[in-house]
Protein backbone atom coordinates (compact mmCIF):
# COMPACT_ATOMS: atom_id res chain seq x y z
CA UNK A 1 0.00 0.00 0.00
CA UNK A 2 2.04 2.81 -1.39
CA UNK A 3 2.14 5.85 1.80
CA UNK A 4 1.88 9.83 1.43
CA UNK A 5 5.33 11.63 1.94
CA UNK A 6 6.83 15.07 1.76
CA UNK A 7 9.81 15.77 -0.57
CA UNK A 8 11.64 18.65 -2.24
CA UNK A 9 11.15 18.24 -5.99
CA UNK A 10 12.37 19.80 -9.16
CA UNK A 11 9.78 19.89 -11.84
CA UNK A 12 12.00 21.49 -14.81
CA UNK A 13 15.27 22.57 -15.74
CA UNK A 14 16.38 25.48 -14.33
CA UNK A 15 13.97 25.58 -11.85
CA UNK A 16 13.58 25.51 -7.83
CA UNK A 17 12.97 22.71 -5.62
CA UNK A 18 9.39 22.57 -4.60
CA UNK A 19 8.07 20.75 -1.09
CA UNK A 20 5.06 18.75 -2.06
CA UNK A 21 3.08 15.59 -0.78
CA UNK A 22 4.18 12.39 -3.04
CA UNK A 23 3.02 9.16 -3.11
CA UNK A 24 5.55 6.67 -2.28
CA UNK A 25 5.49 2.61 -2.95
CA UNK A 26 5.87 -0.15 -1.18
CA UNK A 27 9.80 -1.72 -0.83
CA UNK A 28 10.00 -4.14 -3.26
CA UNK A 29 12.53 -7.10 -3.25
CA UNK A 30 15.73 -5.93 -2.39
CA UNK A 31 14.41 -2.86 -1.32
CA UNK A 32 14.12 -0.78 1.87
CA UNK A 33 11.46 2.12 3.46
CA UNK A 34 13.78 4.09 4.67
CA UNK A 35 12.61 7.16 7.05
CA UNK A 36 14.58 10.16 6.86
CA UNK A 37 16.27 11.22 10.07
CA UNK A 38 19.23 13.85 7.59
CA UNK A 39 19.85 15.04 4.73
CA UNK A 40 22.86 16.55 2.91
CA UNK A 41 22.23 19.92 1.12
CA UNK A 42 25.49 18.82 -1.25
CA UNK A 43 26.07 21.04 -3.86
CA UNK A 44 25.41 18.64 -6.33
CA UNK A 45 22.11 18.67 -5.93
CA UNK A 46 21.83 22.49 -6.49
CA UNK A 47 23.31 21.64 -10.27
CA UNK A 48 19.47 20.31 -10.57
CA UNK A 49 18.38 23.60 -9.76
CA UNK A 50 20.63 25.52 -12.06
CA UNK A 51 20.42 22.93 -14.67
CA UNK A 52 23.97 21.94 -14.83
CA UNK A 53 23.22 18.21 -14.30
CA UNK A 54 20.66 17.06 -16.87
CA UNK A 55 18.20 15.31 -14.92
CA UNK A 56 16.69 12.16 -17.07
CA UNK A 57 13.47 12.47 -15.74
CA UNK A 58 11.55 14.94 -14.05
CA UNK A 59 10.16 15.43 -11.92
CA UNK A 60 12.81 14.23 -9.62
CA UNK A 61 13.02 14.14 -5.48
CA UNK A 62 16.64 15.75 -5.03
CA UNK A 63 19.23 14.61 -2.66
CA UNK A 64 21.75 11.99 -2.24
CA UNK A 65 23.56 11.60 0.96
CA UNK A 66 21.57 10.90 4.15
CA UNK A 67 20.74 8.58 7.20
CA UNK A 68 17.77 7.18 8.43
CA UNK A 69 15.80 4.63 9.94
CA UNK A 70 14.54 1.39 8.24
CA UNK A 71 10.66 0.73 8.76
CA UNK A 72 9.67 -1.97 6.06
CA UNK A 73 11.80 -4.24 4.27
CA UNK A 74 10.53 -5.93 0.91
CA UNK A 75 10.30 -9.68 0.52
CA UNK A 76 12.84 -11.49 0.54
CA UNK A 77 15.54 -9.20 1.30
CA UNK A 78 18.01 -11.24 3.80
CA UNK A 79 20.81 -8.84 6.56
CA UNK A 80 17.73 -6.22 6.57
CA UNK A 81 15.40 -5.53 9.47
CA UNK A 82 13.43 -3.35 10.68
CA UNK A 83 15.06 -0.35 12.82
CA UNK A 84 18.64 -1.00 11.21
CA UNK A 85 20.52 2.12 10.96
CA UNK A 86 21.30 3.33 7.57
CA UNK A 87 23.63 5.77 5.83
CA UNK A 88 23.34 5.83 1.69
CA UNK A 89 25.48 5.46 -0.62
CA UNK A 90 25.01 7.93 -4.04
CA UNK A 91 26.73 5.40 -6.04
CA UNK A 92 25.03 1.75 -5.93
CA UNK A 93 27.49 -1.34 -5.82
CA UNK A 94 26.51 -4.38 -7.11
CA UNK A 95 29.34 -6.95 -6.35
CA UNK A 96 29.01 -8.45 -9.57
CA UNK A 97 29.98 -6.02 -11.99
CA UNK A 98 34.04 -5.96 -13.62
CA UNK A 99 34.07 -2.80 -12.14
CA UNK A 100 33.38 -3.67 -8.58
CA UNK A 101 35.10 -7.12 -9.19
CA UNK A 102 37.89 -5.27 -9.77
CA UNK A 103 37.74 -3.38 -6.68
CA UNK A 104 36.16 0.20 -8.30
CA UNK A 105 33.01 -0.23 -7.03
CA UNK A 106 32.63 3.39 -7.41
CA UNK A 107 32.60 2.86 -11.19
CA UNK A 108 29.31 0.15 -10.68
CA UNK A 109 27.60 -0.19 -13.87
CA UNK A 110 24.69 0.48 -11.47
CA UNK A 111 26.02 3.89 -11.58
CA UNK A 112 24.55 4.44 -15.53
CA UNK A 113 20.90 5.13 -14.15
CA UNK A 114 21.85 7.10 -11.12
CA UNK A 115 20.23 10.51 -13.20
CA UNK A 116 17.46 8.60 -14.52
CA UNK A 117 16.21 8.25 -11.08
CA UNK A 118 14.59 4.63 -11.84
CA UNK A 119 14.62 1.56 -10.18
CA UNK A 120 18.33 -0.24 -11.85
CA UNK A 121 16.13 -3.46 -12.82
CA UNK A 122 13.44 -1.28 -14.52
CA UNK A 123 14.02 2.15 -15.90
CA UNK A 124 10.43 2.41 -16.50
CA UNK A 125 9.73 2.22 -13.06
CA UNK A 126 9.88 4.53 -10.53
CA UNK A 127 8.78 4.57 -6.56
CA UNK A 128 7.68 8.08 -6.27
CA UNK A 129 4.87 9.08 -8.24
CA UNK A 130 2.46 12.61 -8.03
CA UNK A 131 -0.87 12.36 -6.94
CA UNK A 132 -2.00 12.93 -10.43
CA UNK A 133 0.06 9.05 -11.19
CA UNK A 134 3.21 10.94 -12.84
CA UNK A 135 6.41 9.05 -12.16
CA UNK A 136 8.77 11.10 -10.22
CA UNK A 137 12.56 10.40 -10.31
CA UNK A 138 15.62 10.01 -7.17
CA UNK A 139 18.31 11.85 -7.38
CA UNK A 140 20.98 9.42 -7.42
CA UNK A 141 18.31 6.79 -7.08
CA UNK A 142 17.84 7.80 -3.68
CA UNK A 143 15.81 10.77 -3.38
CA UNK A 144 16.88 12.02 0.17
CA UNK A 145 15.05 15.70 0.03
CA UNK A 146 11.80 12.94 1.33
CA UNK A 147 10.55 12.45 4.74
CA UNK A 148 10.70 8.78 3.55
CA UNK A 149 12.38 6.89 0.66
CA UNK A 150 12.24 3.32 -0.63
CA UNK A 151 16.06 2.35 -2.02
CA UNK A 152 17.48 -0.56 -3.46
CA UNK A 153 19.90 -2.32 -0.61
CA UNK A 154 23.06 -1.99 -3.20
CA UNK A 155 22.49 1.75 -2.19
CA UNK A 156 22.85 1.19 1.08
CA UNK A 157 24.84 0.70 4.30
CA UNK A 158 24.16 -0.60 7.30
CA UNK A 159 25.43 1.69 10.85
CA UNK A 160 25.96 0.00 14.64
CA UNK A 161 22.71 0.20 16.22
CA UNK A 162 24.57 3.87 18.56
CA UNK A 163 25.19 5.67 15.63
CA UNK A 164 24.39 9.38 16.03
CA UNK A 165 22.72 9.60 12.75
CA UNK A 166 22.71 12.88 13.01
CA UNK A 167 26.63 13.71 12.44
CA UNK A 168 27.40 10.70 10.09
CA UNK A 169 25.49 11.90 7.08
CA UNK A 170 28.16 13.41 5.48
CA UNK A 171 29.91 9.76 5.03
CA UNK A 172 27.53 9.38 2.09
CA UNK A 173 29.26 11.60 0.07
CA UNK A 174 31.38 14.80 0.90
CA UNK A 175 33.40 12.28 3.13
CA UNK A 176 34.08 9.98 0.69
CA UNK A 177 34.74 12.14 -2.46
CA UNK A 178 36.88 14.18 -1.07
CA UNK A 179 38.85 12.12 1.69
CA UNK A 180 39.24 9.12 -1.40
CA UNK A 181 40.18 12.47 -3.85
CA UNK A 182 43.12 13.26 -1.78
CA UNK A 183 44.09 9.53 -0.35
CA UNK A 184 43.11 7.82 -3.56
CA UNK A 185 43.15 9.52 -6.62
CA UNK A 186 45.91 12.18 -5.50
CA UNK A 187 47.54 9.05 -3.73
CA UNK A 188 49.04 11.85 -1.76
CA UNK A 189 52.28 10.58 0.19
CA UNK A 190 53.82 11.65 3.45
CA UNK A 191 55.91 14.77 3.02
CA UNK A 192 54.00 15.76 -0.32
CA UNK A 193 52.38 19.17 -1.08
CA UNK A 194 48.93 19.17 -2.14
CA UNK A 195 46.87 22.19 -3.14
CA UNK A 196 43.07 21.92 -2.29
CA UNK A 197 41.20 24.57 -4.74
CA UNK A 198 37.53 25.12 -3.04
CA UNK A 199 37.15 23.29 0.42
CA UNK A 200 33.16 23.52 1.00
CA UNK A 201 31.22 20.55 1.80
CA UNK A 202 33.71 18.25 -0.36
CA UNK A 203 36.82 19.84 -0.23
CA UNK A 204 37.01 20.06 3.25
CA UNK A 205 37.50 16.20 3.16
CA UNK A 206 40.29 16.43 0.52
CA UNK A 207 42.08 18.69 3.20
CA UNK A 208 41.95 15.92 5.95
CA UNK A 209 42.32 13.35 3.75
CA UNK A 210 45.79 14.93 2.58
CA UNK A 211 46.76 15.36 6.10
CA UNK A 212 45.68 11.76 6.95
CA UNK A 213 48.24 10.74 4.59
CA UNK A 214 51.33 12.57 5.36
CA UNK A 215 51.38 16.05 3.28
CA UNK A 216 53.92 18.34 4.63
CA UNK A 217 51.86 20.83 2.93
CA UNK A 218 47.88 20.95 2.73
CA UNK A 219 47.03 24.25 1.15
CA UNK A 220 43.31 25.83 0.99
CA UNK A 221 42.11 27.57 -1.57
CA UNK A 222 38.79 29.40 -1.42
CA UNK A 223 37.68 32.66 -2.07
CA UNK A 224 35.13 32.73 1.36
CA UNK A 225 37.04 33.61 4.95
CA UNK A 226 34.69 30.82 6.68
CA UNK A 227 35.93 27.93 4.43
CA UNK A 228 39.69 29.18 4.91
CA UNK A 229 39.36 29.00 8.97
CA UNK A 230 37.69 25.91 9.22
CA UNK A 231 40.45 24.30 6.63
CA UNK A 232 43.26 25.81 9.08
CA UNK A 233 41.24 23.64 11.96
CA UNK A 234 40.81 20.38 10.05
CA UNK A 235 44.37 19.86 8.36
CA UNK A 236 45.23 22.73 6.00
CA UNK A 237 48.68 23.74 6.88
CA UNK A 238 48.26 27.18 4.65
CA UNK A 239 45.42 29.05 3.21
CA UNK A 240 44.64 31.74 -0.11
CA UNK A 241 41.69 33.22 -1.33
CA UNK A 242 43.29 32.38 -5.16
CA UNK A 243 45.25 29.90 -6.98
CA UNK A 244 48.03 32.21 -7.89
CA UNK A 245 49.07 32.72 -4.51
CA UNK A 246 48.72 29.26 -3.49
CA UNK A 247 50.59 28.49 -6.55
CA UNK A 248 53.21 30.77 -5.96
CA UNK A 249 53.38 29.36 -2.75
CA UNK A 250 53.61 25.94 -3.52
CA UNK A 251 56.58 26.56 -5.58
CA UNK A 252 58.43 28.68 -2.98
CA UNK A 253 58.41 25.44 -0.87
CA UNK A 254 59.73 23.39 -3.53
CA UNK A 255 62.52 24.87 -5.14
CA UNK A 256 60.20 26.29 -7.20
CA UNK A 257 58.82 23.11 -8.93
CA UNK A 258 55.46 23.54 -7.58
CA UNK A 259 52.87 20.61 -6.09
CA UNK A 260 52.83 17.56 -6.15
CA UNK A 261 49.12 17.37 -6.59
CA UNK A 262 46.10 19.91 -7.04
CA UNK A 263 42.69 18.85 -6.02
CA UNK A 264 40.09 20.73 -7.39
CA UNK A 265 36.54 20.59 -5.51
CA UNK A 266 35.31 24.13 -6.56
CA UNK A 267 31.48 24.01 -6.64
CA UNK A 268 30.70 24.87 -9.98
CA UNK A 269 34.21 23.47 -12.38
CA UNK A 270 35.23 25.49 -15.21
CA UNK A 271 38.20 24.71 -17.60
CA UNK A 272 40.33 27.54 -16.57
CA UNK A 273 39.93 25.70 -12.94
CA UNK A 274 42.02 22.85 -14.67
CA UNK A 275 44.54 24.94 -16.17
CA UNK A 276 45.07 26.86 -12.92
CA UNK A 277 46.19 23.64 -11.15
CA UNK A 278 48.12 21.87 -13.79
CA UNK A 279 50.40 24.82 -13.97
CA UNK A 280 50.57 24.99 -10.04
CA UNK A 281 51.96 21.56 -9.75
CA UNK A 282 55.18 20.00 -10.75
CA UNK A 283 56.62 18.07 -13.53
CA UNK A 284 54.78 14.26 -12.94
CA UNK A 285 52.18 15.58 -10.90
CA UNK A 286 48.69 15.00 -10.62
CA UNK A 287 45.87 16.99 -10.82
CA UNK A 288 42.21 15.38 -9.33
CA UNK A 289 39.24 16.80 -11.12
CA UNK A 290 36.73 15.95 -9.10
CA UNK A 291 34.02 18.82 -8.99
CA UNK A 292 31.38 19.49 -11.28
CA UNK A 293 31.07 21.31 -14.48
CA UNK A 294 28.39 22.30 -16.34
CA UNK A 295 27.83 20.33 -19.55
CA UNK A 296 28.16 23.28 -21.67
CA UNK A 297 31.95 23.86 -20.33
CA UNK A 298 33.72 21.59 -22.88
CA UNK A 299 36.88 22.71 -23.65
CA UNK A 300 40.65 23.02 -21.01
CA UNK A 301 42.90 25.78 -21.36
CA UNK A 302 46.24 23.65 -21.31
CA UNK A 303 48.98 23.12 -24.06
CA UNK A 304 49.00 19.70 -25.21
CA UNK A 305 53.17 20.04 -25.59
CA UNK A 306 52.62 20.68 -21.97
CA UNK A 307 50.98 17.44 -20.71
CA UNK A 308 53.66 15.71 -23.00
CA UNK A 309 56.93 17.81 -21.93
CA UNK A 310 56.12 17.71 -18.16
CA UNK A 311 54.75 14.55 -17.65
CA UNK A 312 51.10 15.80 -15.63
CA UNK A 313 48.16 14.00 -15.43
CA UNK A 314 44.82 15.02 -15.34
CA UNK A 315 42.83 12.57 -13.43
CA UNK A 316 39.06 12.39 -12.63
CA UNK A 317 37.51 10.69 -9.90
CA UNK A 318 33.50 10.00 -8.98
CA UNK A 319 32.92 9.09 -5.39
CA UNK A 320 36.80 10.13 -4.60
CA UNK A 321 38.05 6.70 -6.12
CA UNK A 322 37.16 5.52 -3.27
CA UNK A 323 35.12 2.03 -2.37
CA UNK A 324 32.10 2.70 -0.42
CA UNK A 325 31.15 -0.81 1.42
CA UNK A 326 34.62 -0.74 2.62
CA UNK A 327 35.74 3.02 3.05
CA UNK A 328 32.32 4.25 4.78
CA UNK A 329 32.70 1.85 7.90
CA UNK A 330 36.60 2.93 8.15
CA UNK A 331 35.74 6.64 7.96
CA UNK A 332 33.00 5.95 10.86
CA UNK A 333 35.61 4.21 12.77
CA UNK A 334 38.02 7.18 12.04
CA UNK A 335 35.06 9.73 13.53
CA UNK A 336 34.53 7.55 16.52
CA UNK A 337 37.65 7.56 17.70
CA UNK A 338 38.26 11.44 16.53
CA UNK A 339 40.84 11.43 13.50
CA UNK A 340 38.11 12.47 10.86
CA UNK A 341 36.16 15.25 12.10
CA UNK A 342 32.43 15.92 11.21
CA UNK A 343 30.73 17.60 14.03
CA UNK A 344 32.38 20.86 13.26
CA UNK A 345 31.89 20.97 10.09
CA UNK A 346 27.98 20.82 9.88
CA UNK A 347 27.16 24.96 10.29
CA UNK A 348 23.24 24.67 10.15
CA UNK A 349 19.94 22.34 9.63
CA UNK A 350 16.93 22.92 7.70
CA UNK A 351 13.34 22.24 7.70
CA UNK A 352 12.29 20.90 4.50
CA UNK A 353 10.51 23.39 4.00
CA UNK A 354 13.76 25.66 4.35
CA UNK A 355 15.22 23.79 1.62
CA UNK A 356 15.76 26.65 -0.81
CA UNK A 357 17.03 29.19 2.10
CA UNK A 358 19.78 26.48 2.86
CA UNK A 359 20.92 27.08 -0.83
CA UNK A 360 20.80 30.18 -0.31
CA UNK A 361 23.34 30.27 2.12
CA UNK A 362 25.49 27.18 0.94
CA UNK A 363 25.99 29.01 -2.46
CA UNK A 364 26.50 32.56 -0.23
CA UNK A 365 29.33 31.12 1.97
CA UNK A 366 27.59 31.05 5.22
CA UNK A 367 27.20 27.09 5.78
CA UNK A 368 30.18 24.89 5.78
CA UNK A 369 27.92 21.98 5.39
CA UNK A 370 24.20 22.20 5.81
CA UNK A 371 21.61 19.63 5.79
CA UNK A 372 17.74 19.29 6.47
CA UNK A 373 16.71 17.54 9.86
CA UNK A 374 13.40 15.80 9.46
CA UNK A 375 10.61 15.78 11.89
CA UNK A 376 11.06 13.17 14.87
CA UNK A 377 15.02 13.56 14.51
CA UNK A 378 16.60 16.44 15.29
CA UNK A 379 15.83 20.57 16.12
CA UNK A 380 16.58 22.63 13.12
CA UNK A 381 19.43 25.39 14.07
CA UNK A 382 20.78 28.20 11.70
CA UNK A 383 24.13 28.96 10.75
CA UNK A 384 23.79 32.13 13.37
CA UNK A 385 23.18 29.67 16.45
Amino acid sequence: MPIRTRAALVREQPGPFEVTDVLLDDPRQGEILVKMVMSGLCHSDYHLVTGDSTAGHLPMVGGHEGTGIVEAVGPNTPDWAVGDKVVFSFIASCGKCRWCNEGMTNLCQLGAFLMRGSRFTDTDSFRFSLEDGTPVGQMCGLGTFAEHTVVDVNSAVKLPADADLDKVWLLGCGVGTGWGSAVYAADVSPGDVVIVMGVGGVGIHAVQGASHAGAMAVIAVDPVELKRETALQVGATHAFDNIADAAEFARSITDWQGADSAIITVGSLRGQDVADAFYAIRKAGTVVVTAIAPSSEVSIPISPLDITRFQKRIQGAIYGASNPRADIPRQYAMYKTGQLKLDELISATYALDDIEQGYVDLIEGRNMRGGIAHPASVTPTTPED
